[in-house]
């Protein structure tokens, strides 16, 4: 047994509303704040690379825990999808060119450049996030999600090459291509949320 003086030393885990004022406050800022100074290319370029300068697990520790149909819980899988591409282009690139095959009209409104390397990834992936803060940030959105339908078409597509239905291998890419789907809806969702004013 604990006497009360001991107790009070254990540290908890931090108040949940506490943590979602923090994530709501420091999203807010920071896309308004990128909004309102548009016009400064060297701040939206020094938005767009966050993950880069802070690191992603600063940024997870504010924003991850944050639900999907909330301004800090969409800045988190853009963030997320924008450090995926980075560390792994080729890989991304290679899904994103199989995916076109089956999902071309969502590969015009990603906007990739042909045909669509590492480099051109990278770069849509940035746009994006650029979008949100000097551009129409539903637009911002629904180009993320274009992306992640044809990643996800291309992951699913990538998997046809393994010959055993229950390969450990065949359920990671599948699986993956159902988590790359599963984003892309609630990218979609908040976009639907911010037309209607309702993404906070």
């Amino acid at each position: 047994m604990l006497d009360p003086a001991q107790a009070e030393l254990i540290e908890g885990d931090e108040d949940p509303a506490m943590r979602s004022e923090v994530a709501h406050t420091t999203a807010q800022a920071l896309v308004h704040g990128g909004r309102e100074n548009a016009e400064d290319a060297d701040l939206v370029r020094r938005l767009v690379t966050l993950v880069d300068t802070e690191g992603l697990d600063a940024i997870a520790a504010l924003w991850a825990r944050s639900p999907h149909t909330t301004l800090p819980g969409t800045l988190w899988r853009l963030y997320l999808l924008r450090e995926w591409v980075r560390r792994d282009p080729a890989t991304v690139a290679d899904r994103y060119r199989l995916g076109l095959e089956r999902a071309e009209v969502a590969g015009a409104v990603a906007g990739v450049e042909e045909p669509p390397g590492p480099d051109e990834v990278s770069t849509v992936v940035d746009k994006v996030l650029s979008g949100l803060f000097d551009g129409d940030l539903a637009v911002a959105l629904d180009r993320a999600v274009a992306f992640l339908r044809v990643l996800a078409t291309g992951s699913a597509l990538h998997a046809d090459w393994i010959e055993e239905d229950d390969d450990d291998l065949a359920f990671r890419v599948t699986r993956r291509a159902g988590a790359l789907l599963a984003t892309a809806e609630e990218l979609e969702e908040a976009a639907a949320l911010y037309r209607a004013e309702r993404l906070d």
